[in-house]
Parts: structure tokens; C-alpha cells; sequence
């Protein structure tokens, strides 16, 4: 009998996630349906959290917050005009824990904007939308796919904006069906189909009601799980191809050893990179893909129930007056995520001799949709060497990441502008400085 103690096992339920040998590893993710999706190896460097912050695990998560908390409000909530903003006040003062889960709900649909936006400066930034790869890699078929689930993003936390139906939802959501009423030949149409109607009334809840628990989820889910496939398809992320580039570089640099090495035409003398596997030029790279992901996405996935949690403690869900339509707020205000669009369209309003310059068509609708179709464009257009890839502020990169960190910031200003220095009629003001009061429009 040999005295060397055999390794500890985990309990047969958690061997897939806590596995004890190699063997046991690469079967949790043969046999496992949820860790099927990982490799059974996987770079270092993409399992770092510097690679991608695994901002995109994040947004994952936080989806998964707001679907659960948003279906126990599911339960609660009644979609008509009549009771939804009593409904939203049960929640606020009767319900037990309500205006916690309300203000949790909240707090992650709020972080995931972010967190999607900054998955995206991320990619950009990284040139990991490159056609870089194995065989059949498309990743800017992905970069596709991750600027829809952006706007998908942006339309879950727009439709959700109007369901507690008070005043500050109300006209929120008239600016932002006002500005896609400028689009030019359909936008009334585009309006009277989201309000269902001239005016915002129980078709207009019924059709943000259907778009924000039902319609809009099942394709940010449906288009999360491409996402996810594409990834593993195109070879994971880019880092890794950085990575497999300097092995195979390495190894090119090595002089030949002594000997033969024997192939499948014969021997040969010394050695070629073609004559190494790929895997046994990454192996002192990689790890087994479990139990190393799954640790770290739990630990993203505590931190952002964590912060979720928190800030529905500490910053509760807003709920001003119920929605009066004859009550006009002064200013009405879009959503924070639209008000650097709302500002644009205020700063392109001038007077050009008699004539006005509307900037609602120029600020809402023309500006925004040239930088999306820019961005679903640029992986066509950049011409940085594929070295580029995976690579955080790669020098051949210089100035188109300047450029796209130059827009963010002026949104961002926009955006605090928007938020913080505008007052009655949309005037300028300091934030330090009184808000001159005025009356409610009528």
C-alpha cells in the first residue's frame, strides 16, 4: 500500500465546478450543459481581469438582476392608467421590501447601460472586432451583434421608463417620442405606433408594457446567446490570438533542436512550428477553463449584486406626482441616457437671418444615426495591422482611438450639461446658482 495520501475530491453535485484532476475539468465541460460553452482550455491573459474587466459577464449578470427582480414586480404591477401609479405607490409605502426591490430593479438597469456602453469602448478601444482568428471567425459579425444589443439596452430601460406612470415617466417619454417623431416621411408613424395613438393614454402603456417584460427581453436573451457563441466560434477573445501570435513567434526564434524529428512524410532534421501542435505551443499559457472562469465570473457576479443591492438601499426609485397631461414640468427632461441627445437638439436650434433651424431632426435623429452607422461600419474601414488585436491602445491605433475617446467625452458633457446646468425653458444654469422658480405650464 503506497503512504502518498490521495488528492481531496469535491462531492459528486459541485465535481463539475470544483474539479480535483484535469480529467475531471475537461469532463465538467463536456458534460455540463452550462459550462459547455467554455473551452476546456483557455488563455491567461483572457481570463485576467485587465483583458475585458469581464464587462461583458457583467452586463450578463445585471440582465439576470433585472429579469429577476423585474418579475416579482411583474406580480405586482398593474398595466392601466388607472392603477398603475397607485400599484407603484403600494410598492413605495405597503408592500414589505418593495421600495428595496423597486430601487434594486432600478439601480441595475441603470448599471447595465453602463456597463454595455463600457464593453463597447472596451472592444473599440482593443481592436477586438478585427477579422482575426481561426477559420471562419467573424468577429465583425459580433461587433454587429453587440452595438444591437447596446440599442436593445437603451430601448428595455426607455419602455420601462413610463411604466410607474407619474410625472417625471410621463414626459419623458413625450421628449423622446417627440424626437423620433422628426425622422423625416416616417416619423408620426413611428410615434403614433409606439404611443398607439396621438397622445400618450392606455395604448401607449399597454404597447411600453408588452415591449418592456416581454418583447424587447426575449431578444437582448436571444441575441446574448449568439453573442456568447460567436465568441467561442471566433476563438475567444482577442487577447488570445495576441497571445498564440507570440508562442508561434517564439518558437520560430528558437534554433532547431539536435537530432530528427519524425513526421508523417518521414524524418526530417530539427524542427518546424508546423511540426508542434498549437495547443503545445499555448499549454504554458492556458489553465483549464474550470474551475478558473467559473471563479471569476462568481466574483463579478457577487460584486454586481452587491452594487445593485446598495444603491437600491441607498438611492431609492423616484416617484413624483401621478401623470397629469395638462400639468407641463418646466423643463421636461428625457431619460439620462437621452439627455445628451435632448442637449444636441437644443444647441443645434439657431436662427439663420428670419429663418429657425429646427435642430430636433439634425440633433435627435441625423447626428445619432451617423455614429451608430459609423460604428457598425468601422470594422470594415479600420486598416490597423492585425498585430493591432487584443491589444489595449495599440500605437497603430493612435488616433482613431483618440477620436472615438474625443466623442465620448463631448457625449459625456452633454450629457452632465443636460442633467445639471439646465433650468426653467431650458436655460443655462450654474449647478451652484438658485433655479429661478416659474410656474407649471399649463
Amino acid at each position: 500500500m503506497s503512504d502518498v495520501p490521495s488528492p481531496r475530491r469535491a462531492p459528486r453535485v459541485l465535481r463539475d465546478w470544483l474539479p480535483g484532476t484535469p480529467r475531471e475539468a475537461a469532463d465538467a465541460v463536456v458534460g455540463n450543459l452550462l459550462l459547455h460553452a467554455l473551452p476546456a482550455h483557455a488563455t491567461k491573459a483572457a481570463l485576467s481581469y485587465r483583458a475585458s474587466g469581464w464587462l461583458g459577464t457583467a452586463c450578463a449578470v445585471l440582465f439576470g438582476i433585472t429579469g429577476v427582480t423585474g418579475t416579482i414586480l411583474l406580480v405586482l404591477y398593474v398595466p392601466s392608467v388607472e392603477r398603475a401609479y397607485a400599484s407603484v405607490k403600494d410598492l413605495e409605502t405597503v408592500v414589505p421590501f418593495g421600495s428595496w426591490l423597486r430601487g434594486t430593479h432600478r439601480a441595475a438597469a441603470h448599471l447595465m447601460v453602463v456597463a454595455v456602453v463600457l464593453h463597447l469602448v472596451r472592444v473599440f478601444l482593443t481592436g477586438a472586432y478585427k477579422r482575426e482568428g481561426p477559420p471562419g471567425a467573424a468577429r465583425p459579425l459580433n461587433w454587429l451583434v453587440g452595438l444591437a444589443l447596446l440599442l436593445l439596452t437603451l430601448g428595455l430601460s426607455f419602455t420601462g421608463y413610463l411604466l410607474p406612470w407619474d410625472q417625471l415617466a410621463y414626459w419623458a417619454v413625450q421628449v423622446g417620442t417627440r424626437i423620433a417623431a422628426s425622422v423625416p416621411l416616417v416619423g408620426d408613424a413611428t410615434r403614433e405606433a409606439l404611443l398607439g395613438g396621438s397622445v400618450i393614454g392606455q395604448p401607449t402603456l399597454a404597447r411600453f408594457y408588452a415591449l418592456h417584460c416581454f418583447i424587447l427581453p426575449s431578444l437582448t436573451m436571444g441575441l446574448i446567446f449568439w453573442h456568447l457563441w460567436r465568441i467561442r466560434k471566433d476563438g475567444g477573445l482577442a487577447v488570445s490570438d495576441r497571445v498564440a501570435a507570440d508562442a508561434v513567434a517564439r518558437a520560430r526564434a528558437q534554433p532547431p533542436p539536435a537530432g530528427r524529428t519524425y513526421a508523417i512524410l518521414g524524418a526530417t532534421k530539427g524542427g518546424t512550428v508546423a511540426s508542434v501542435a498549437p495547443s503545445a505551443l499555448l499549454a504554458p499559457e492556458s489553465v483549464a477553463s474550470v474551475p478558473n472562469a467559473p471563479r471569476r465570473a462568481a466574483a463579478v457576479a457577487l460584486v454586481c449584486l452587491a452594487l445593485t443591492c446598495v444603491f437600491g438601499l441607498a438611492a431609492a426609485a423616484p416617484l413624483e406626482q401621478a401623470a397629469d397631461p395638462s400639468r407641463t414640468p418646466n423643463p421636461a427632461k428625457a431619460p439620462w441616457y437621452f439627455l445628451w441627445l435632448q442637449e444636441l437638439v437644443s444647441d443645434l436650434t439657431f436662427k439663420v437671418g428670419g429663418f429657425v433651424v429646427d435642430g430636433t431632426l439634425l440633433g435627435g435623429i441625423v447626428v445619432p444615426g451617423l455614429l451608430v452607422g459609423l460604428l457598425a461600419a468601422w470594422p470594415w474601414l479600420d486598416r490597423s495591422p492585425r498585430e493591432a488585436a487584443g491589444v489595449w491602445f495599440h500605437p497603430a491605433r493612435k488616433v482613431q482611438n483618440r477620436v472615438f475617446l474625443a466623442g465620448l467625452l463631448v457625449i459625456a458633457l452633454l450629457t452632465v450639461v443636460g442633467t445639471f446646468c439646465r433650468g426653467p425653458y431650458w436655460g443655462f444654469v450654474w449647478p451652484w446658482d438658485p433655479v429661478p422658480t416659474t410656474p407649471t405650464r399649463l
